[in-house]
């Protein structure tokens, strides 16, 4: 039996719902970490809060946090709900998700590799632990990011980032693979922009560490 850890974005996280249902299916023990970046910004774009991002992190106040953990909530709800009854949701910073703040970014939080007992409980009794990506302090913590330390610190055999694109994508083609190093040059010399830069310092990070790391859409299960 393997353990996969599967980040899903907040525009896909009620579709991914069947990619961890057929991974459950074969065998696997799955954590699904889910974002909520679109739903987050349309909130508070609504209530006239800024939305900004430095290097495909949000920039957070006290007020966009309140909206985060709002949005979150509410993808939570809906990814346990269409994975009921193996589904049980928690916002990281009721589980012990750990993080150094970013004082640059506000309440935003680098994660620190953790094995919170609640997901190694959930795993231990067949069921799929749905995580919110927010850190003690509260601090908001990227998704993918919080994914990657997910994954180092329950020991998963495989992370994947399932997204609405299909990989990583570069001059206009989508790339077979890439190696931690290079994408590191790469990310250095500015090549990628917006949330791909995140999701690869993530997929590098637990890939460094003994995570088998994959970037794109539902095919990427195959």
């Amino acid at each position: 039996m393997s353990r996969i850890v599967l980040k899903v974005g907040g525009r896909v996280a009620a579709e991914a719902v069947e990619d961890a249902l057929v991974l459950r299916r074969a065998g696997h023990q799955v954590v699904v970490v889910h974002g909520a970046g679109p739903q987050i910004s349309a909130e508070m774009e609504r209530l006239g809060i800024p939305v900004d991002f430095v290097g495909g992190r949000r920039v957070t106040t006290g007020a966009a946090l309140r909206v985060v953990r709002r949005s979150l909530a509410a993808v939570n709800e809906s990814v346990c709900a269409a994975l009921a009854p193996c589904g049980v949701g928690f916002m990281g910073d009721e589980i012990g998700l750990q993080a150094t703040q970013v004082p640059a970014l506000g309440l935003v939080g680098d994660p620190i590799p953790s094995r919170p007992a609640a997901v190694e409980w959930a795993l231990g009794t067949g069921l799929v632990p749905v995580v919110a990506p927010i850190a003690e302090g509260p601090l908001n913590v990227n998704a993918d990011e919080a994914a990657a330390a997910l994954a180092v610190g329950l020991e998963a055999d495989r992370i994947l980032f399932v997204s609405d694109v299909p990989g990583v994508l570069l001059a206009g083609g989508v790339l077979d693979s890439l190696g931690a190093d290079d994408a590191d040059r790469m990310l250095g010399d500015g090549a990628f922009e917006g949330g791909i830069v995140p999701k690869l310092n993530a997929a590098v990070r637990a890939a460094r560490l003994g995570v088998k790391a994959e970037i794109g859409a539902t095919e990427v299960l195959a």
